[in-house]
């Protein structure tokens, strides 16, 4: 067999032993083993991820039935003394509270750089390629503000973490482990266009890890996701044909996609849902995510600073009543709403939630 042909081998089985290493490591909630990976700066980046994680879920009665890893190499290069290989690493954990179980998913990109010694190949950096919260070059932003749309960063406080309780009898929600999204038909009797949560939630589920076609596509998309998954609830567009005010998608239009910021900019779509509106697209903002329902949507403050990176909407419940939502960039399905087990959560997060109003 060719030289190359054993050295490429030799590379993966080292990427599939630090793939091991990580999910032991969650699953059993134990970050000493981290001990292993050689990255200095990446093992403290899981350890305290794990840390924050088990703390949480300590509180919460949430305990890891299972937990999987799939890798797969989506490229390499290089060759002979060293290769950088991008991986995804779909992560499939189970959880349990209450006796009741749900699964939830996530599939994060990490850029990782080996290098041979001697006979054996050993793992020398990992950088993660996408992380909650990172601003996009390819995604434009709102410098300048001729309406005052980005305006009174005060004018509605953030919250900091809160942590939910078991709140009895849910009827209107679905939890996760129910295997169904629930069912919000219209009232015959009522005005308006209704939103469509199952159908918000449809779409949410169908295209949480891979991109839909019919839509750009972004490094950063959480909240193109978001959006998307609001207008297929049937929320209205309020087409403006400027970038700056409105909430719209147009498509494809002199050879380049045409969008609002609220549509692709967590920020703007924040700021956009904190406006009061007598009809139309509009959202309540709540204190705390007790009051939330599918197909709502939560923002997160990663550093206390009133500039908001990233958004999440709610496809389903845990045991307790807790939202679990899903995502896009690190794409995300079921996922526990307060997002400690992302490398973009510090201790000054904060939130926004928002439930979406019932009709337009």
């Amino acid at each position: 067999m060719p030289e190359t042909k054993i050295a490429q081998a030799d590379w993966k089985e080292t990427l599939f032993g630090y793939v091991n290493t990580v999910n032991e490591a969650g699953l059993r909630g134990d970050d000493s083993l981290l001990r292993d990976v050689p990255d200095a700066l990446h093992r403290n980046r899981l350890a305290a991820r794990l840390a924050e994680t088990a703390r949480r879920d300590a509180s919460l009665g949430i305990k890891t039935a299972r937990s999987e890893v799939r890798a797969k190499i989506e490229r390499h290069s290089g060759g002979g003394k060293e290769v950088l290989a991008d991986v995804a690493l779909h992560v499939v954990r189970s959880c349990e509270q209450q006796g009741v179980t749900w699964q939830e998913e996530r599939v994060e990109r990490e850029r990782i750089r080996f290098v041979s010694s001697g006979k054996s190949w050993k793992l020398d950096t990992v950088q993660p390629l996408a992380v909650e919260g990172r601003y996009s070059a390819n995604v434009p932003q709102p410098d300048d503000d001729p309406e005052g749309l980005f305006e009174r960063r005060d004018a509605m406080p953030s919250v900091p973490y809160i942590n939910t309780r078991p709140r009895g009898s849910l009827t209107s929600k679905v939890f996760a482990g129910a295997g169904a999204y629930g069912s919000y038909g219209d009232d015959p009797f009522r005005r308006g266009i209704g939103y469509r949560r199952e159908e918000a939630v449809a779409y949410a589920e169908r295209w949480w890890s891979e991109p839909n076609p019919s839509y750009e596509n972004f490094e950063v998309n959480c909240t193109n996701y978001v959006s998307q998954c609001l207008f297929a609830g049937h929320a209205p567009m309020n087409y403006t044909g400027r970038r700056e005010s409105g909430w719209w998608y147009k498509g494809r239009a002199g050879g380049r996609e045409m969008w609002s910021y609220s549509w692709a900019v967590a920020d703007s779509l924040q700021r956009y849902l904190s406006r009061s509106r007598g009809f139309g697209f509009r959202a309540e903002a709540l204190g705390s995510p007790d009051g939330l329902n599918l197909g709502d949507v939560i923002c997160y403050d990663w550093d206390g600073t009133g500039r908001f990176g990233h958004n999440t909407i709610v496809t389903a419940f845990a045991p307790d009543g807790s939202p679990l939502v899903n995502a896009n960039t690190v794409s995300s399905r079921h996922r526990y709403w307060d997002y400690r087990d992302s490398y973009a959560w510090t201790a000054r997060t904060r939130y926004r939630f928002f439930h979406i109003a019932d009709e337009f």
